[in-house]
């Protein structure tokens, strides 16, 4: 029987495109190769070495314990997340199409890598690691293709802080501008910057197209154009890895914390979701009514509003993503809702062709979020669930006028229970991939729940007598 990494090696065209990077490296003088993949909290994770192995790496591959999709990180008992000492290796291949050389350092490429169990294995030899995050989300979207005929498209808005750093090279609680949303003048304060990581950006296959200070100290949301979910996956990713290399050009760094500070926006990462078939926007309004969805659009969002709870979990994924949602007066997205402009609710009708996932922030591993996103939109078409009329008030004054909307979860603990009981969207983290993630976030929940906070030592120290 044929294994998921031999059919991946026996791809059509994937021998001459090998090839073809091959004349790539020696055209452009590249000495060494990073063969990176995403862990369970979107890090950057792989291996490095010098391109006269490119042929080597793009049949054999490289191998990695498998709790590296897991950061290699222990919860608070001392136990390896995931996977233990005992475990096997993982084996990476190239997906040949992602090489790109990096444009602040030529000598050097990068190539994203899909992950396959060991080829030796007793059991599954050669299938599709589970924990692999992005070949999830690759096999998901095309499950969801197969099935309904739609792609998903996605854009991303990735509000990030430029912090001063300290003398000591360590991030400091300074943005770099004034909190002054929308001003240009802060915006020039950072132009240098931008210019840098725009330059990096279209030089990678970013399609650079508008930006903006927003309003908390050094906050900037720079744009590129939507596209395939995996391919705004790997955009968002390549952008995070710009932003930290212009960085150390610049003396700054890239935040990317959901809320580090209180009183002003937190930083988030709208996901503008549309689904398509072939070259057709099927979310295009039908009838008289123009700002309407269609019925596919629709059922969709009645399918994300129905699984709201859960996805929480996945796309606000940290004890620091719950503050955002506390600090109320900057449009937090707390309500299971919807609406056309309204920035009050879980999901906005941002224009007809489009809505607008709001309950995510900039900690957000998008290849989770958007694989849950697709199972949740599918079981809405599915079942042609009806997301109710739209709200158009602002949302804290029909609850006030007796409207009665559920909450999403307040915290990490609470968005856990909420993952764990609904099914459609842990199925968006099939096999090893939900244990993964649900051991790495609830032991996130504990070692928060057992730690002394400053906030307890000035509350309590004094309370008595």
């Amino acid at each position: 029987m044929t294994t998921d990494l031999e059919t991946f090696l026996a791809q059509d065209g994937r021998d001459d495109a090998v090839r073809a990077i091959r004349r790539s490296i020696d055209d452009q003088d590249v000495k060494y190769i990073y063969y990176q993949f995403v862990s369970v909290t979107g890090r950057i994770m792989g291996k490095g070495a010098p391109a006269t192995h490119w042929e080597r790496f793009a049949s054999k591959g490289f191998q990695l314990v498998y709790g590296s999709t897991a950061n290699l990180f222990t919860d608070r008992h001392g136990e390896y997340i995931g996977y233990g000492a005992e475990a096997c290796e993982l084996v990476g291949l190239p997906d040949v199409e992602t090489f790109q050389v990096l444009p602040w350092d030529p000598k050097t490429a990068r190539v994203f890598c899909t992950l396959f169990r060991g080829r030796e294995e007793a059991e599954e030899p050669g299938a599709y690691l589970t924990s692999d995050c992005r070949g999830n989300l690759k096999r998901i979207h095309t499950e969801f293709e197969s099935q309904t005929g739609f792609h998903l498209r996605v854009g991303a808005e990735p509000e990030m802080m430029w912090l001063k750093l300290n003398p000591d090279g360590t991030p400091s609680v300074d943005g770099m501008t004034k909190p002054y949303c929308y001003h240009i003048d802060q915006f020039s304060e950072l132009q240098p910057l931008i210019h840098r990581v725009i330059e990096y950006g279209q030089a990678m296959g970013l399609d650079m197209i508008q930006g903006d200070h927003e309003d908390a100290p050094g906050q900037l949301e720079l744009n590129w154009q939507f596209d395939r979910a995996e391919q705004t996956a790997d955009r968002l990713t390549t952008y995070r890895q710009i932003c930290r290399q212009v960085g150390r050009e610049f003396g700054a760094f890239p935040c990317f914390m959901p809320k580090p500070f209180m009183g002003v926006s937190a930083n988030g990462c709208h996901h503008n979701l549309s689904l398509w078939d072939g070259d057709t926007n099927v979310f295009l309004p039908e009838g008289d009514d123009q700002r309407m969805p269609s019925k596919i659009g629709l059922a969709a969002i009645g399918g994300v509003l129905e699984h709201l709870s859960a996805l929480t979990c996945v796309t606000s994924p940290t004890v620091n993503s719950y503050r955002r949602l506390w600090d109320a007066g900057f449009w937090a997205p707390l309500y299971a809702d919807w609406g056309f402009q309204n920035r009050t609710t879980a999901l906005r009708v941002s224009a007809p062709d489009r809505f607008e996932y709001r309950s995510v922030d900039s900690a957000v591993n998008p290849y989770l979020s958007f694989a849950a996103l697709i199972k949740a939109m599918a079981d809405g078409i599915q079942r042609n669930l009806d997301p109710g009329p739209p709200e158009e008030r602002n949302i804290y004054n029909a609850m006030a006028e007796g409207k009665e909307v559920k909450n999403i979860p307040m915290n990490l603990g609470d968005a856990l229970r909420a993952l764990d009981a609904d099914q459609v969207v842990r199925s968006a983290m099939p096999g090893d991939m939900y244990r993964v993630f649900e051991h790495y976030k609830r032991d996130e929940w504990e070692r928060f729940c057992a730690t002394v906070t400053d906030w307890d030592v000035k509350e309590y120290l004094d309370i008595l007598p």
